[in-house]
């Protein structure tokens, strides 16, 4: 008997441009730089006699394997993208892409987010994924709009501020 599973359900494939040309990056440093440089290590390691207690001939290794997953999803990824370019028509409300001031209802604490790809998230800059429970809720919100999220850690209640899609946090 197999322990059959529903497939889980795929991330939006959607990026902005800035994450669409880092991940580009990232693969043609996989492959034209980091790559390389592990297979001549690896070389190098395997040349030392006795692969079995060889440390660094099975780091090297494990690294390769590594790039390799790395850069096979990348390679796979990348050509699925649909990359957002523009600002939406209506500016006032919330759609990919937008930087948005929150207000939690309960704490008073105003938050600070940019909606972004799930490839392209990053806690520490404040830019969550579209597929996030937040983001969800806050969609096709506008300014002063009161919605109710589904968190992780139970329902939260917020408020919107502001809504804007320039780099620089301007319209």
């Amino acid at each position: 008997m197999s322990r059959w599973r529903p497939p889980s359900p795929g991330s939006t494939a959607i990026i902005t441009r800035e994450g669409f040309e880092r991940l580009k990056h990232e693969l043609d440093h996989l492959w034209h730089v980091l790559r390389p440089e592990v297979v001549k290590a690896l070389a190098a390691a395997a040349a030392e006699g006795d692969r079995s207690e060889n440390a660094e001939y099975i780091y090297r290794k494990k690294q390769l394997g590594e790039i390799d997953r790395r850069a096979r999803y990348l390679s796979k990824r990348i050509p699925s993208l649909k990359v957002a370019e523009g600002v939406p028509g209506d500016l006032g409300m919330v759609f990919f892409g937008a930087r948005i001031e929150l207000e939690n209802a309960d704490t008073g604490e105003i938050l600070h987010y940019r909606i972004v790809g799930p490839d392209e998230t990053d806690a520490r800059l404040g830019w969550i994924s579209i597929d996030s429970p937040l983001a969800r809720a806050v969609l096709k919100k506008r300014v002063g709009d009161e919605f109710l999220a589904e968190l992780p850690g139970g329902p939260a209640e917020f408020s919107m501020l502001a809504v804007h899609y320039g780099e620089d946090g301007t319209n």
